[in-house]
Order: C-alpha cells, then structure tokens, then sequence
C-alpha cells in the first residue's frame, strides 16, 4: 500500500501525520465501569472456566480464614495444661486438621492460578489476533492520520498490561475480598469487642484507599496514552535515522523525545507515587490494628471475658483483615492501568472498517486488460479535493504513463485503481466492469506492482521475490531476476538465492528496487502500475530496468508514473496531469508537437542550469 505519493497531498500536510506522533488522535477516557464491562463483555467465552476459578481462590480464601479458629483452640488447650498436663493428642489432632485445611487452600489456590494463567494467554493470543486482522480490515485514512508506533504500542504494551492484570489481580481481587469478609465473619462470631476495635483501627484505610484511586485514575490513562506517543516517536526516528543524521536533526530529535519522556515519567511517577502510597499506607493500619487488638485484648482477659487463645486468633485475623486492604488497594491500581490500555485497544478495535464485501460475487479472472476511468473525484477530505473530474481510457496491452508535477495526484490515482481508497463520486472499470462491484482481494490479484518505496522481509530473497504466489519453480525465479540483471549479483553471494535479507544485509537501495521488480515479474499478474520504478538506480541500471520493464509489459496494460519523462517515451499513452486533472493526452512525439506543458516538464530535464 503505497504512501509515497500520497503523502505529497495537502490532506496530509494540513493537520496530518507529519514527523512524530503528533497526528495520533487523541483517546478521550471512557467510564471506568464501561470499559471493564467491555472487557468482561470481550472474555465472554470464558466466563464459565474464569468462574471455577474464582471459585477456588474463594474456597482457598475461606480455608485460610478459618484456620485461626483452630489457632484459638491449641492456645487454649496448652494454656489449660500449662498447670497440669498438656493434652498433646488433641493439639495433634488440630495440628493435622490444619495441615489439611491450608493443604486443601494451597491446592485450591494452584489450580486457580493454572486455570487463570492459561486463560489469560488465550485471550491475550484472541486479542492480538484480533488487532492483527483489524489492522488489515481499516481504511488507508486511519494510518494517514494514526502514527505507526502507536497502533503496535497497542499490539504489545497495552495487551500485555491487560494480560498481567487477569492473570495476577483478578485472583487476587477475589482472594482479598473472600478473605475480607470471611476475616470480618469469624472476628464478630468470635468476640465482637474485639472485631469493633479492629474494624474501627482500619476503617481509615477505606477512606485512604479511595481518595487515592480517584487521583491515580487519569494519570494511569495519561500514562498509556503518552507511551503510545513514545513508540510512535521512536519507530519514526528510528526508521529515518539516517535522514536525521544527514540533517543533524538529532537535537530535534532528542528534544522531542525529552519531552514525550518528561510527560511520560510524570504520568508514571504520579500514577506510581500514589498506587505505591497504598502500601505503606496499609501497613500501618495493620500494625495500628495490632496495636489495638493487644491493648483491648489484655483488658478483657484480666476480666475473664476472652481467653489468650482469643487474642491469638484475632492477631492472625487482623492480619487477615489488613493485609485484602492492600491486595485490594493494588488490584484497583492494576485495574486502572487495564482500564486505560483496554479503552485504547477498544477503541482501535472499533475504528471503521473497510466495507464487507462477502456479497459479491461478481469476479474477474480472464482479464482482456481494458481500463476506463469515468469523472472520477476523490478528496483525502470533503473540502480538499485532490482528484476533480478525471476521465481516461487505456486499452488492452497499452503502456499508459502518468507524468505531471508533485501532488498533482498521480499516485492518488494508481491507489484509486488498486481500491485502496474509495471514489468520493465517478467510476472506475476493468473490462467494462466496475471495480465497485469487485472485491478488493479480486482487484489486487489483478494487478502486481513496483513503488518508489521498496518493501523487503527478514527471509530470502528467493522468498522475498516469492513472496505470497504460490506453485513457483526456482526457474522462474532465476529468469525474473535474469531479466532484472540481478542473477549475476545474487550468484556472487555466499547463500545465493537463500541469502537472508534483514537488518545486516548490505544491499543497495537499487539493489533493493531489482528485487521488488522481480517479484512483480514472477506475480505475472494482466495489470501493471510501476511507481517511479527506477527512481532508485543509476542510468546504466536503468536501461537494464528498463528493458526488463518492456519485456515485463508485453501483453500487459500497464500503467507507468514517471518523474523521469526519458523513460516513457515509448508508451503508448501518456497523460499529464495538474492539479488533479488531465490537460494533455497522447504519445510522446504529439506531445512535444504540441508545445504545451508537456513539452515544457520534458524540455526542463535538459535545460543547464548556469
């Protein structure tokens, strides 16, 4: 999908992606609720086994909650036999059943923690999947004004963010509460002195807790937010650190950075700074609440109302009670962070789509190769046309060249043939058919194409030239790249043909430009669009190319876009066109008669400059 003509429209330029995340449209924070309910809504199909499993961490909750109980019971028993003789056959007796009760817990908790861990990977692996075949289904316009680094920021940090957060807090979460309200359950069936004193020593941690999630909220949304900025900034920079260097934009660079850095990690560090106050926090309380629990307990053993056995139980059920106040405290931090990373991969997950088109049925196989173009108009926004009342015809077999100055909306053009962008009104066809009424993928197999900008993958680059058609023999291969002049350059490498193509690979851009024509040779697809095919190689390179190109264009009807008006002069059709309009039609030698603006842009490329 090409973007390198299209990006020389005022539709990009005027409030579009330009260098760095700028464009990236702004995610507005949704209800925290929603979002969750959107996420809960999204996991669906695993409820039922998401469920058990909070089933189990509940009952191993309820085990360890009861387990004081029986603490009680031993003090006391060896308290009674302090002055006589302790009845160490029933302290074995509780001794065993507790080795079972926190037994049975431990088992509980590591099937609930299997259970979790494997359902989260699977919905994580669904959520990628998901992204990975919306990013195919979203109009080019999306990306157009989206960075690139922040659409992946949304594949790894935000999936991952909510990934961590099923597997390790919803456990949790429901663990802490289970624990709360069983902790809460077993101190009033115990002594309800002793519970209010407890309770009201950590009631001032619910207070806390609250007025800290209310401020942590935004920043963790700001804080997912200013790392999609960050990504999309490095990925530009990174994939353009060459053109930095050149124009020792490194500063810029650097100053841009800082700043999405210094928002970045003020975000975090108020997120952080006060998710991590809930810690100690809460710790104080529980050691308030021990406090407490011993002051109030000894008074009420001097007067024979609890035993010591009491005061045991109820310094583990303190504990027990405390320590869900914080588990709570940081699961509500982690839900926040899933919240705002599931709000944004929602939200790309609902971004239009590309029109369903499992309807047609309509489709094109033997292509004779006839191309009209019928009053077509296409603006990347209503109000900025680029494309304002095109009408041509190509016949079958014809070399029809697009020449004209940059935006004039020649690559706008070609994209609008390949139905990478849909017509604002006007008609385009292929053998009298509509390309509407086409599918896109039908299209696509129509047509193979060489744009000014290569596109090689981490594999060979017989696998590179391959690419995704199928049934071809390394033959054919060899001819494609024999009649690129390429052969004899791969044969002088050590792996030849399977040498891997990747970031140390050192090829040169024309290099690089060879291969992509190869592979369109080896498409052998009737339609052809060369976009400034050989604007990447030297002349003598280019007169190989450019042979390679007639013989690739017989039987084709090709469409060629050319700043370099000495390469189609043997097309069969040229069309000039300016300012999203054709005002000259004809062969190169009607043209130059013709003395007009064709002439003109011809003549230019021999004026000397003195």
């Amino acid at each position: 999908m090409n973007k390198n003509d299209t990006q020389e429209q005022s539709a990009k330029s005027n409030g579009h992606r330009g260098p760095g995340p700028m464009g990236m449209p702004g995610a507005k924070p949704k209800n925290f609720g929603k979002t969750l309910k959107e996420l809960m809504s999204y996991c669906s199909n695993y409820i039922p086994v998401i469920i058990l499993s909070l089933v189990l961490a509940f009952a191993g909750a309820a085990l360890n909650v009861y387990g004081p109980d029986k603490l009680s019971e031993i003090t006391d028993v060896i308290q009674e036999g302090i002055a006589t003789k302790v009845d160490l056959a029933k302290v074995e007796s509780i001794g065993i059943f507790l080795a079972i009760l926190y037994g049975l817990g431990l088992i509980f908790n590591y099937v609930q923690g299997f259970i979790m861990a494997t359902i989260t990977q699977r919905i994580t692996k669904k959520m990628r999947t998901d992204i990975s075949g919306k990013i195919n289904r979203i109009p080019l316009k999306y990306y157009d004004a989206t960075s690139y680094g922040n659409v992946l920021s949304r594949v790894t940090n935000d999936v991952d963010t909510i990934g961590q957060t099923l597997n390790n807090s919803l456990g949790t979460l429901v663990t802490a509460i289970a624990t709360f309200i069983g902790a809460i359950v077993m101190m009033f069936y115990t002594n309800w002195i002793m519970a209010i004193t407890g309770i009201l020593a950590t009631l001032i941690g619910f207070s806390l807790m609250s007025v800290i999630m209310k401020h942590s909220q935004k920043y963790f949304i700001a804080q997912q937010k200013e790392l999609g900025k960050l990504n999309g900034h490095i990925e530009e920079i990174y994939s353009g650190h060459n053109v930095v260097k050149v124009y020792n934009g490194e500063k810029d660079a650097k100053n841009a950075f800082h700043e999405m850095n210094s928002r970045l990690y003020d975000n975090a560090w108020k997120s952080q700074f006060l998710s991590g106050l809930m810690m100690p926090v809460m710790g104080f309380i529980g050691k308030f609440g021990y406090v407490a629990i011993c002051v109030v307990g000894a008074m009420l053993v001097t007067h024979d109302v609890i035993t010591i056995g009491t005061i045991v139980a109820f310094m583990v059920y303190i504990r027990l009670f405390t320590q869900p106040l914080t588990q709570l405290a940081q699961a509500a931090t982690n839900l926040q962070a899933t919240a705002a990373a599931s709000e944004r991969v929602f939200e790309f997950l609902k971004e239009e789509e590309l029109e369903d088109e499992s309807y047609k049925t309509t489709k094109l196989e033997q292509v004779k190769g006839d191309v009209e173009f019928k009053n077509v108009r296409f603006g990347y926004k209503e109000d900025q046309i680029v494309i304002k009342d095109f009408s041509a015809k190509a016949k079958a077999g014809q070399k029809v060249a697009i020449v004209g100055p940059t935006g004039a909306g020649k690559t706008t053009l070609v994209n609008l043939l390949m139905r990478f962008y849909e017509l604002g009104s006007g008609e385009i066809s292929i053998d009298g058919i509509p390309i509407h009424q086409l599918t896109r993928k039908n299209v696509h197999d129509l047509f193979c194409m060489v744009l000014q900008d290569t596109w090689l993958f981490e594999g060979t680059i017989k696998e590179n030239i391959i690419f995704s058609k199928e049934n071809v023999t390394d033959e054919q291969v060899e001819e494609a790249c024999k009649a690129v002049g390429l052969h004899h350059f791969i044969q002088t490498l050590p792996q030849g043909y399977d040498t891997m193509l990747n970031d140390k690979a050192s090829l040169s851009a024309g290099q690089k430009q060879l291969i992509t024509i190869a592979r369109a040779m080896v498409e052998n697809a009737p339609l052809l669009i060369l976009d400034e095919a050989t604007s990447s190689v030297d002349t003598r390179t280019e007169l190989l190319i450019q042979q390679a190109m007639d013989q690739l264009t017989v039987g084709k009807t090709s469409f060629v876009i050319a700043h370099r008006l000495s390469t189609i002069k043997n097309a069969d059709l040229i069309l000039v066109m300016k300012d999203g309009d054709i005002i000259e039609t004809g062969n190169h030698e009607e043209l130059l008669a013709n003395v007009g603006f064709y002439a003109d842009l011809y003549n230019s490329q021999f004026e000397q400059v003195s």
